[in-house]
């Protein structure tokens, strides 16, 4: 009686009271003590407001019905088909809308439907795909920003395919708490690349300058990135990512060098295993006897550049002879560098020009780099209260744990740009 009598009094009332009527009709049904009867003539009266054609009503309806698990799923469903301003509150919260119907809405949604589904408490690593892979721009930067979203490594990295050239989107990716080296990896690449076309459009830079400082600068952090996996996962961890390096065609000598002339021998010895098919225990014995003859045709099997050989086994006797001083860092040592440039002068007959002018790059780098640390060093203690440090410490620098800043990152390329 009391359903027979509000459908009567909707047919006259205005749409705010219907709305209204329609918020304490849903109320009713979810918390309300009613008989079994009347409350299937409740769903009746729920599911004809559906059609009602103002919006404030489904609304209502969606608002109140929204997190229930008593609510009927078919109401449910419609209302999460509903335009965005209404499926919203259900999108968002409703636990009764299986992994697949989220799938199906995610599909068919416009911006505003695909972040309500991308800021639930939870997303599955199912919908999460989708949305990754159809989702708008803000629906992407929602998924990713969200901590209760169970983001597979693939879909961070189509997210990074469709919108890595937006500045949001890769912040928002980089403040997750837990990334994939390989992710890391994209991001910086695509933060490169978005930078390299920038100044190049600003006319501040010609295309090869900006290609040339867009590799260096992504190698840089490369080199950070592997660091980073080698102690938190280990030979596998950088394998797997020197195996995404090589399908992004970013596994190049002057990166592997790099690698090394930083205190990095991990991958060296891992790209020397994905180059070579050759087994981890292989490659460790022939690469400890670097001199041998061995070593030489594991590195030719490897398709590194021959002419590279003696600047390679230059780097590896260096990187021994410096270990414990440059143990643990990710930048250019100058030390070793410049131990690398004198082999590489006496044998050089003009064959070795394009890797003598790759050095000089390198220990120019290393010697700015030192600069700017015995700079900030200085000035630090021109403005610190004098205190005698003790003699043991003294000239020891202080170390901190390699990050990549991505905000840094870009100042540095545009610093160099300008």
């Amino acid at each position: 009686m009391i359903v027979r009598n509000f459908l009567s009094w909707a047919q006259t009332a205005n749409a705010a009271q219907r709305a209204e009527g329609a918020g304490a009709l849903a109320r009713a049904y979810l918390y309300g003590d009613i008989e079994p009867q009347e409350r299937r003539a409740a769903e009746i009266a729920l599911m004809s407001l559906l059609d009602d054609p103002s919006p404030l009503v489904r609304r209502a309806l969606a608002d109140n019905l929204a997190s229930a698990v008593d609510a009927p799923h078919a109401i449910v469903s419609a209302l999460a088909a509903d335009q965005s301003d209404i499926a919203a509150p259900i999108l968002s919260r409703s636990p009764l809308l299986t992994e697949a119907e989220l799938i199906d809405c995610a599909a068919i949604g416009d911006a505003f439907a695909q972040s309500a589904i991308a800021l639930r408490a939870r997303v599955p690593a199912g919908v999460c795909a989708a949305l990754a892979e159809v989702g708008a721009r803000e629906a992407a930067i929602s998924l990713a920003v969200n901590p209760g979203a169970d983001l597979p490594e693939f879909s961070m990295r189509r997210m990074i395919e469709r919108f890595g050239d937006d500045a949001e989107m890769r912040e928002a990716l980089l403040a997750r708490p837990w990334l994939p080296a390989t992710v890391r990896n994209d991001l910086v690449k695509a933060t490169a690349a978005s930078l390299s076309a920038f100044v190049v459009d600003c006319g501040w830079l010609t295309h090869e300058r900006a290609e040339r400082l867009s590799r260096e600068e992504r190698d840089k952090a490369n080199v950070i990135i592997v660091t980073q996996t080698a102690e938190r996962d280990g030979r596998q961890g950088v394998r797997d990512l020197v195996s995404h390096l090589r399908a992004s065609q970013q596994l190049t000598a002057g990166l592997v060098l790099r690698a090394l002339l930083s205190g990095n021998r991990d991958l060296f010895e891992a790209a020397l295993v994905e180059l070579s098919g050759l087994r981890e225990e292989k490659v460790a014995g022939l690469l400890r006897d670097f001199r041998g003859a061995g070593f030489a045709a594991l590195y030719l099997r490897a398709g590194l550049p021959e002419k590279f050989l003696p600047a390679f086994r230059a780097a590896l006797e260096a990187q021994r002879e410096y270990a414990d001083i440059h143990g643990g860092e990710t930048r250019l040592s100058l030390m070793m560098i410049e131990r690398v440039l004198t082999a590489c002068d006496e044998i050089n007959g003009g064959e070795l020009d394009r890797l003598m002018a790759l050095l000089r790059r390198f220990e120019m780098e290393a010697a700015l780099d030192d600069a700017r640390m015995e700079a900030a060093r200085i000035a630090a203690e021109a403005q610190a209260p004098e205190i005698t440090a003790p003699a043991a410490f003294s000239g020891v620098p202080a170390r901190s744990a390699p990050l990549i800043d991505l905000v840094a990152f870009e100042a540095e390329l545009m610093q160099i740009a300008a």
